[in-house]
């Protein structure tokens, strides 16, 4: 599959081969480069690159299948080239298995491997005449997650509610747009707005529905250009994960800001970047008409340029990022916040389904770790909050160590009081913990990626 002088699979190779740079920002930057090909071959490269990453173990458990060279003994071109075959047959119906062969040869004679075109060939074709056959010998291998990682799940979940989980991290991922329902800043009312990209994704051959949980919420599919839509340049809209926005909705920001006893907000968010939840907050105390400023911490000063020019864009005047180690206590920021957001690092586990590369890289030892620079920065956060104020403790990860024992540690330990969701979360999500002040977003279960909110109060005295 070619277009012009681009061999696509020779591209997406090469993709497979670069090493020490995460996924998303290899094809964001693929995808950048090469902007002037057309949506279907930019979507083969999407498709066929996410994935061989996503299916890398099944793939690998399949070729150990028919090869009597195992994929570890391989050299890596040519494990790269068996891979991309072995997905093609597997699941990319469109491309005839012949020519997921044929092309995978190709590939081994362009790298230098003309001697090894023979055992490609036949590997290929005895997984194509044999792939209705296969079958799979666990979870870890039919789900492509490692073992380790379904234990810990399957102990914490049990078995059919991990089996979901691992079902929805294979499940296509579409980008969430919020709308921002503050014309007084965009100067466009947000029904025009969703009907003006609306139709322009359409021309471009994709789609946008909206989101079950929020109102301004819409999932796109079949366009990767999202700053070329129409009012983007104004900030009629933002890219946001639907989890990050349910995060703040669960503050119920709007209850305690407006009305009759409206009083000036201050907003710390000290892990913030790329600054979604910022931006939320700050739209939510522009509709009360209140005084406010959001205050928005992150350790990597790339990031904050990127975020104040996210700010800048939507027109956000008292929203400011600046840099800040979230770890360490400043002093003049004690007990300032009427809401503090700590979204602390985390495994990440739960968007494994947009990063595909966290769960080869994550170990044991590296998720029970991170629980130490958790506390820390939890410690510093509940410091921050004012008396009576509130504070969003949030992590995208499934993991009941560093979620829900996190959250008995504020309670318990840091004695602050949690807040119950109901009042601020859609009805569809209530459960027990959440009127116990914490949910856990599952992905195969929820219409999210894997995320974990609570809210908690300060003491008043």
């Amino acid at each position: 599959m070619m277009d012009g002088n681009v061999n696509l699979r020779m591209l997406v190779m090469e993709m497979l081969l670069t090493e020490n740079v995460y996924s998303h920002v290899i094809v964001r930057d693929v995808l950048n480069k090469y902007n002037y090909l057309a949506q279907q071959e930019k979507s083969f490269i999407k498709r066929l690159y996410e994935g061989i990453l996503e299916r890398q173990i099944e793939l690998d458990y399949v070729i150990n299948e028919f090869s009597k060279v195992k994929v570890h003994k391989m050299k890596k071109v040519i494990r790269v080239i068996m891979r991309m075959g072995a997905y093609q047959i597997l699941y990319m119906d469109a491309v005839p298995d012949a020519a997921a062969c044929n092309e995978a040869v190709k590939l081994a004679q362009k790298k230098g491997f003309a001697t090894l075109k023979g055992f490609v060939n036949g590997v290929l074709r005895n997984i194509a005449r044999n792939k209705e056959s296969i079958e799979y010998t666990n979870l870890s291998v039919k789900y492509s997650m490692p073992e380790w990682i379904v234990d810990m799940w399957t102990a914490q979940l049990g078995q059919e509610r991990t089996e979901l989980v691992l079902a929805g991290l294979l499940r296509e991922k579409p980008v969430t747009l919020r709308f921002r329902d503050v014309p007084e800043i965009t100067e466009v009312d947000i029904d025009s707005a969703v009907h003006a990209v609306q139709e322009a994704i359409v021309r471009q051959g994709g789609k946008m529905e909206g989101h079950p949980y929020l109102p301004y919420a819409y999932n796109v599919s079949g366009t990767d250009d999202i700053t070329r839509l129409p009012y983007y340049e104004n900030g009629a809209f933002v890219i946001q994960d639907v989890s990050s926005m349910l995060a703040v909705t669960a503050l119920g920001i709007e209850k305690i800001a407006c009305g009759d006893s409206a009083k000036p907000m201050r907003v710390l968010d000290l892990c913030a970047a790329p600054g979604g939840k910022s931006m939320l907050a700050a739209d939510m105390l522009e509709k009360c008409g209140v005084n406010y400023a959001v205050v928005s911490r992150d350790i990597s000063q790339n990031k904050i340029m990127l975020m104040q020019q996210n700010f800048d864009r939507c027109g956000l005047k008292h929203a400011v990022a600046a840099v800040g180690d979230a770890c360490l206590k400043e002093d003049e920021l004690v007990g300032t916040a009427d809401i503090v957001i700590a979204d602390v690092p985390c495994s990440g586990l739960g968007v494994i389904g947009r990063k595909r590369d966290i769960k080869y890289n994550i170990t044991p030892e590296a998720a029970t770790d991170i629980i130490k620079l958790q506390r820390k920065i939890l410690q510093v956060a509940v410091s921050y909050v004012k008396p009576g104020g509130r504070l969003l403790f949030s992590t995208c990860t499934i993991n009941s160590d560093e979620n829900e024992k996190n959250f008995m540690w504020l309670k318990n330990e840091m004695k602050l009081t949690p807040v119950s969701l109901d009042d601020t979360l859609p009805k569809s999500l209530h459960t027990d913990t959440t009127r116990d002040g914490y949910l856990q977003l599952l992905p195969g279960i929820h219409e999210t990626d894997g995320f974990f909110i609570s809210i908690f109060e300060a003491s008043e005295v």
